[in-house]
């Protein structure tokens, strides 16, 4: 069974990153070596592509679980493993380096934190935070064998996240958490899914420049999450839907300070995100894909 797990990984890492125009190595090298058998759990599994009911497989062979698609954790509540080639996509656009600091918001059962423990190497640090007691519990059982992963059991929303390189976010929110914003280094990277419960939103990728409160900031293609616990506005989740729906390849900059001006795009508490670029940035944020589930 390993074998064949083995074979079927390999192909799985190779498709993923064919099908998103990733060519960094490391990218695939992550997913190919990692074994999603330990963070799905016993089959048989409940498979989705976004949006469409939950199919059930005919029995636990692991070629189910080795392709492009979302696999339930709790089914009744729609918690899913992400779809692999939406975050390759969006792990590849925030350039994870080894040795940096990542802190991970919604950990699930671990699997991401896994790929991201690979990409920071041994040298690295990923600090995961899971809010659901057992998601929370698989997630420290399944990564127990990763020295450079620290699994916190509660949110993520907090004035004492370490200092972070990468922030990557799988839970959908109104807004960016200020703590979020707070923790990022200069040059730092924060990931996450502008889209509250219920909302096709986008993966927004903001870059925390040396100074300054204009920050370059671009969507990396559609997505929808799980809402993450208190980041959730009926009122913003109503007027994101109608900025996406009137485009969003166009955003440029998240400004923190001054009243919105002609080149917004969409207006939050303390926060607007603009058309007009920010000062350039010596590392350019990649180009966006239209990659839609999470």
């Amino acid at each position: 069974m390993d074998d064949r797990s083995d074979k079927y990984r390999v192909f799985y890492a190779q498709l993923i990153c064919a099908a998103t125009k990733i060519t960094d190595p490391r990218i695939e090298q992550a997913f190919r070596t990692v074994r999603r058998e330990p963070f799905v759990g016993p089959g048989p599994w409940s498979i989705s592509f976004g949006g469409h009911p939950y199919v059930v497989t005919p029995d636990d062979d692991p070629a189910f679980i080795y392709q492009n698609t979302l696999l339930a954790l709790d089914s009744a509540r729609g918690i899913n493993i992400g779809m692999p080639g939406a975050h390759a996509y969006w792990l590849n656009g925030c350039g994870v380096r080894e040795g940096e600091t990542v802190v991970q918001i919604g950990a699930g059962s671990g699997y991401y934190t896994a790929i991201l423990a690979h990409l920071v190497g041994p040298c690295g640090r990923v600090h995961a935070y899971e809010i659901d007691e057992r998601l929370a519990a698989l997630a420290r059982e399944n990564l127990k064998d990763f020295a450079q992963v620290e699994l916190r059991e509660r949110s993520g929303i907090a004035s004492d996240l370490p200092s972070a390189d990468v922030i990557y976010v799988c839970a959908g929110a109104a807004q960016p958490a200020t703590e979020w914003l707070e923790a990022l280094r200069p040059g730092g990277r924060l990931v996450f899914p502008l889209a509250p419960e219920g909302v096709l939103g986008g993966m927004l990728l903001i870059t925390r420049p040396d100074e300054g409160t204009i920050w370059p900031a671009k969507f990396l293609g559609r997505a929808q999450f799980i809402g993450c616990a208190g980041l959730q506005d009926a009122d913003a989740g109503r007027r994101l839907a109608e900025a996406f729906a009137k485009g969003w390849e166009s955003v440029k900059s998240l400004r923190r300070e001054g009243a919105p001006d002609e080149t917004c795009w969409f207006a939050g508490d303390g926060w607007w995100l603009s058309t007009a670029p920010a000062p350039a940035l010596t590392d350019p944020i990649r180009p966006h894909a239209d990659i839609t589930q999470a």
